[in-house]
């Protein structure tokens, strides 16, 4: 018998197939969600002992939760693997020769592997990890574009116990520098370039610039691009060369369920980028949970998440939450208009995407440049459409429903954070009645809330802090190498909870209408206003393709309301039209909603994963100096061109 064979065989016996996830999937109706509410409701901590035994564990946990604010420990004494639960126990099945990736990249080449292919490839390069002096608890930074080789590379650490951070290619070699500091990663995982729009970002050139004075060893690089890159033969390894000679064979091992899987940073407004830790046993629960639940995994579907796994969505999402499902998972790199604007509805159309999960700043894109585009393509695979990213407005959020969906599709708005870990806040498609604009209800499970400083529940429609009552078993254990700063920022401002952030208010329905960051919230001469609300009624006017909102600091009034837009392709940016679209505000919410100025621009601040930062924008506006983390922003050049147009004008 060839060793091939016999590994199959013995993977089958140390990991049975999981079962068909009948417990939590397809509701399908309201007094299904009802049900699964209530049995959240009575006993929390057995309905999440519920959910994580249908993952595959090795040892099974004495402790559900224990919990002493701020810090959790959940299914304590539980060993698993996050590997073998999105890989090996599918391999083990009929699943086998199902596909697991899909991939497309920019310039049109594909593969496709299946989870026999994608098992073979991730002991692989478990091997060569160890081969290079991985071991459990070295952190590996992962510094791709969005190749196979990503999603392996993060599986294959998770496999030996490695915690993974994963840097989005678009990074620049400075900021990648901050990261491989802050976690002392020990090596990183890159490729020669990646393509997007038709250029080649030189990943392997930030990497030698960024690895100076840092912990790292070896450099593992994939061959993308065929770009010239400098070599230094005793630190370089082409991943070609080193993975493919390594043993297809390598024995998982369980790993403690509060073993670290993961740091993930996000910007803060001041100071270094936050290293956000999440752990294995808690992490996969969530993911895995959430995403059978709100998308309605089915074994026939294809399941395309537009989010680069450098952000929290590519891990939940892309990776970690649909492979534990045994689902099929389409990767695309590349940008969304390249060749074309109709690139994804193409791919949609070719691949026959089912489920399709992207960000309202694609949305509102794709709006901008025009319905012919995906009126070229045949949209009829599609059953479910999702947003995640920002709150989405009523205009996009019919725009999508209509133009993409066909007037058939739920959409499922969905709410969370790369603290969360998963999805919190979002509708069930089937069995929750949704409201443009509004992310629904919370999750089973989740003990959510929106309230007043002192912790007291607001009441229906008023404005206040969203706020976690309860741990789950997703949430981040803390920032890493700095627990006090997890301790103030997270728990430090509403006693005994996690604060969000954000701000929202529920509606006699109990559904929850997100306000953005707490620091969107503008007071104009005491009344606090929605930026969110106003950025919505301004887009819904025909002549606005984009809007942010934000605040200034006004002697009369206390704030002044300030609008940045971006008008639809062949509208005149002048005087005229913002007058119309003060009065425009002004009837869709109220006088004290007209901004008091409305400035015009090309574009607006984003990050590389789609969101304006406002906080930006607000220093733009108020004229002071732009300050804190801006190693996220996408076009650097956006704020310089924002604070020349204020020059001018003033």
């Amino acid at each position: 018998m060839s060793n091939a064979i016999e590994s199959v065989l013995t993977e089958r016996r140390r990991f049975p197939p999981p079962a068909e996830f009948a417990a939590a999937a397809h509701l399908g109706t309201w007094e299904g969600l009802l049900e699964l509410e209530e049995e959240a409701r009575k006993n929390p901590e057995a309905f999440w002992a519920a959910r994580a035994s249908e993952l595959w564990w090795d040892h099974r946990w004495h402790t559900v939760l224990q919990w002493q604010a701020p810090d959790a420990r959940w299914f304590v004494g539980g060993t698993t693997n996050v590997c073998v639960n999105c890989v090996d126990r599918h391999a083990a099945s009929w699943r086998r020769n199902k596909a697991a990736l899909l991939w497309e990249g920019e310039p049109g080449d594909t593969r496709v592997l299946t989870y026999g292919q994608l098992h073979r490839e991730v002991q692989k390069t478990a091997n060569a990890l160890l081969a290079l002096g991985v071991s459990s608890g070295d952190f590996v930074a992962i510094y791709l574009p969005m190749v196979p080789e990503a999603a392996i590379a993060m599986l294959a650490c998770a496999r030996i116990g490695a915690p993974h951070t994963v840097v989005f290619g678009g990074f620049s070699a400075e900021a990648l520098a901050d990261r491989l500091r802050d976690s002392r990663a020990k090596l990183v995982i890159t490729a020669d370039g990646g393509w997007r729009r038709g250029a080649v970002v030189p990943l392997k050139d930030n990497v030698d610039k960024a690895i100076v004075d840092t912990e790292v060893r070896n450099v593992l690089v994939v061959r993308r691009t065929n770009s010239a890159v400098v070599w230094d033969p005793k630190r370089d390894h082409w991943w070609h060369e080193t993975v493919d000679r390594a043993a297809p064979i390598h024995r998982a091992h369980a790993h403690d369920s509060e073993h670290p899987l993961f740091s993930l940073y996000t910007s803060g407004t001041t100071g270094k980028p936050k290293g956000i830790l999440h752990t294995t046993g808690g992490y996969l629960t969530g993911a895995a949970y959430s995403s059978r639940l709100v998308f309605d995994l089915r074994d026939e579907d294809v399941f395309w998440c537009t989010a680069d796994i450098g952000w929290v969505t590519g891990h939940s999402y892309v990776v970690y939450g649909p492979l534990a499902n045994g689902a099929t998972v389409l990767m695309y790199e590349g940008a969304p208009n390249q060749p074309g604007p109709d690139r994804f509805w193409d791919i949609i159309d070719r691949w026959r995407v089912s489920v399709f999960y992207t960000a309202p700043t694609a949305i509102r894109a794709f709006m901008r440049w025009g319905d012919e585009w995906p009126a070229r393509h045949d949209l009829s695979s599609l059953r479910l459409l999702g947003s995640v990213g920002e709150p989405i407005n009523p205009e996009a959020w019919m725009w999508y429903r209509s133009r993409i969906g066909g007037d058939r599709c739920p959409i499922v708005d969905t709410w969370w954070q790369t603290e969360t870990g998963s999805i919190m806040i979002s509708p069930l498609p089937g069995a929750t009645p949704t409201k443009p604009g509004s992310a629904t209800r919370a999750l089973p499970g989740y003990d959510i809330d929106v309230v007043r400083k002192d912790g007291t529940s607001c009441a229906p429609n008023e404005g206040g802090f969203l706020a976690i009552r309860r741990p789950w078993p997703s949430m981040l254990r803390t920032i890493y190498g700095d627990h006090e700063r997890f301790t103030k920022t997270y728990f430090g401002e509403i006693a005994g909870m996690y604060f969000a952030g954000d701000g929202a208010r529920r509606d006699e329905d109990g559904y929850f209408w997100i306000m953005g960051r707490v620091d969107d919230v503008i007071n104009v001469a005491g009344h606090r206003l929605s930026t969110m609300e106003i950025e919505s009624a301004l887009v819904s006017h025909p002549k606005v393709a984009e809007a942010a909102v934000v605040g200034r600091p006004d002697d009369l009034k206390g704030q002044a309301i300030v609008a940045f837009v971006t008008p639809r392709s062949g509208v005149s940016a002048d005087e005229a039209l913002a007058t119309e679209l003060r009065a425009h505000v002004a009837t869709q919410i109220g006088a004290l909603a007209r901004p008091e100025e409305i400035r015009f621009a090309d574009a607006l601040p984003k990050t590389r994963s789609g969101k304006i930062m406002r906080r930006l924008l607000r220093e733009v506006a108020s004229g002071s100096t732009t300050r804190g983390d801006t190693t996220t922003l996408e076009d650097q050049g956006v704020l310089e061109r924002l604070a020349q147009s204020f020059a001018h004008e003033d």
